[in-house]
């Protein structure tokens, strides 16, 4: 069907090399979705549940082993610690692990009631953060949770202390906010940095295959994951040339964060003064 329609082309375009029929824009859509498609299957042994925060519009990611039980949360939420945790007893689930991508300026983290809740949970955010925790993280470290593995990968550029989370072999990463779904997280507070942001996703995200799915830690229009392709290509931000991408980051005018003065001091004890009284 390709060959007889680029023949078409061909003939209804007297005296253009055939060479300039990738311009069509048919072609060109045939060719993303093409990439699009060629989406990689979790194996049957992997548990993947991705959960919401409404007022905090972020994102926890649940994952599990299936054959050995052992859990980890991604981003955790205190006011959905409860939820969290009656899930993952409900599953038959070991919580092994509560990571952080970083140290959040939007909502309390949920690490701190989750140890409490589900004891024998460790907390786990980057060395860079500033934050307290059980474990630290330096980029090229791995989270085991049953067979499986988290490869941490440093991201700075929305803070010091931003982290990706790779697993491979699932063909997924979880960004946080370095990248989020047609956008980026912001860096005009903490040690925020554009050129480092920049540099961050094109060094160590849009380097991963075209059709990794990525997972960010917000998103406030309904998207709930997109890929290395899709953000590559249509991402308005970080798709144009370095100097733009700062010119546009150092333009944006964006209002002081709502949670910053609590969220911060909270996140940085892991949490644990903002925990609810039973």
């Amino acid at each position: 069907m390709l060959i007889k329609f680029i023949r078409s082309v061909a003939l209804s375009t007297p005296g253009k090399p055939v060479a300039l029929l990738g311009n069509f824009p048919a072609l060109q859509r045939l060719s993303h979705r093409n990439n699009m498609n060629s989406r990689i299957t979790f194996t049957e042994d992997f548990f993947f549940r991705q959960l919401f925060d409404h007022q905090s519009s972020t994102y926890t990611y649940m994952l599990a082993d299936l054959g050995t039980k052992e859990a980890v949360l991604i981003d955790p939420v205190l006011e959905q610690a409860k939820r969290d945790s009656h899930l993952i007893q409900e599953l038959g689930l070991t919580l092994k692990y509560a990571l952080n991508t970083h140290m959040h300026a939007d909502h309390v983290t949920g690490t701190g009631y989750l140890k409490k809740l589900l004891p024998g949970c460790v907390s786990v955010i980057s060395k860079e953060s500033g934050a307290k925790a059980d474990e630290y993280l330096e980029s090229g470290d791995k989270v085991q949770f049953g067979r499986h593995e988290i490869e941490a990968v440093s991201t700075p550029g929305h803070t010091n202390g931003c982290m990706t989370f790779i697993i491979k072999e699932q063909g997924i990463a979880f960004t946080g906010d370095t990248l989020l779904i047609r956008g980026c997280g912001r860096t005009d507070f903490q040690e925020g940095n554009p050129r480092t942001l920049y540099e961050s996703v094109h060094q160590n995200i849009f380097t991963l295959p075209e059709n990794f799915r990525l997972f960010p830690a917000h998103d406030y229009k309904g998207n709930m994951e997109t890929t290395v392709f899709e953000e590559r290509n249509y991402n308005p931000r970080l798709s144009k040339d370095i100097d733009t991408f700062v010119s546009i980051m150092e333009n944006l005018n964006l209002p002081y964060p709502k949670m910053i003065d609590k969220a911060l001091p909270a996140n940085r004890e892991c949490g644990v003064y903002d925990i609810p009284e039973e």
